[in-house]
């Protein structure tokens, strides 16, 4: 069982979490923060990619890959192209880092050729279902062993607690993996309201491969009109001890886990969260016997 440490594409982050990563077993990077686009459009490295080759060579500890903006959920010839030049690019840094796993969130980044910052929900359909396992095949064929994460969502196209099962389907379907993110269930609990442990039994936890933990904040209470506060994912704080019990209990549960990565996100790292997120990967040592 390895420990993992999730790299942010920002100097000053990884300066500053240096200690951090030399306790990690295992480096988690999102692909596509280390591409730019050339004047023709294609997807070529820049210099986070060549710095983060250095640390594999330098290190010889594994990388895996974590995107974000494939949109597996959408459908389309110009998505389609979207992930043909995607996945090209993956396929070449796989030369490079060698992921053990390549995982995507669920959900769509492009809908009606708009782009968006963060995945949307899609409706839990057979239609959905098609989609989403087609572009896990198409994964496979940049690195075979991908997955899905189980996305934070603020609302939902269906019961949340009928997430799991949509999950299941669409892994059982092309033979893919479930990297589950504690936080975001537990910030999709608070917010949705339902419970955590309810949702997480009915996941198909023979398939968790890789398991997240972050920290996160309640939003402004001017966001909304009502005053009301919602977690956020926003991967900036200390991991809530609700998550750690949720790590405690259904670590166990998952036969096939091979990783639990932290997160944090950059530009809320300083030297003085240093200590804490080498008590955090120290904590998750522990809780994996690792």
């Amino acid at each position: 069982m390895k420990v993992g440490f999730a790299l942010a594409p920002d100097d000053e982050f990884l300066e500053v979490t240096a200690p951090a990563l030399e306790r990690a077993d295992l480096y988690e990077v999102t692909p596509e923060t280390l591409w730019s686009e050339d004047d023709g459009s294609s997807l070529v490295p820049n210099s986070f990619h060549a710095r983060f080759a250095n640390l594999k060579m330098r290190t010889g500890k594994p990388f895996v890959a974590h995107g974000i903006g494939l949109s597996v959920g959408t459908a389309g010839k110009s998505v389609r192209a979207h992930q043909r030049r995607w996945l090209d690019a993956v396929s070449r840094d796989h030369e490079v880092f060698d992921f053990l796993w390549y995982t995507e969130h669920l959900g769509a980044t492009i809908l009606d050729g708009k782009a968006f910052a963060l995945p949307q929900p899609l409706p839990m359909t057979k239609a959905a279902e098609a989609v989403v396992a087609g572009a896990l095949r198409r994964m496979q064929g940049a690195v075979p062993r991908v997955g899905l994460e189980n996305t934070a969502q603020y609302f939902l196209l269906g019961q949340p607690l009928e997430e799991p099962a949509f999950l299941g389907r669409l892994l059982s379907a092309s033979n893919a993996y479930l990297l589950l993110d504690l936080h975001n269930v537990f910030t999709m609990a608070v917010n949705l309201g339902f419970d955590s442990e309810e949702y997480i039994g009915r996941l198909p936890l023979d398939r968790v491969l890789e398991i997240h933990v972050s920290g996160g904040t309640l939003s402004s209470d001017r966001w909304l009109s009502s005053g009301r506060r919602v977690r956020l994912d926003s991967h900036d704080a200390a991991v809530p001890e609700e998550v750690w019990r949720l790590l405690e209990r259904n670590v166990p549960r998952c036969p096939n886990l091979a990783a639990v990565t932290l997160e944090r996100m950059e530009g809320t790292v300083t030297s003085s969260d240093v200590p804490l997120l080498l008590e955090e990967l120290r904590r998750i040592r522990i809780v994996v016997g690792a």
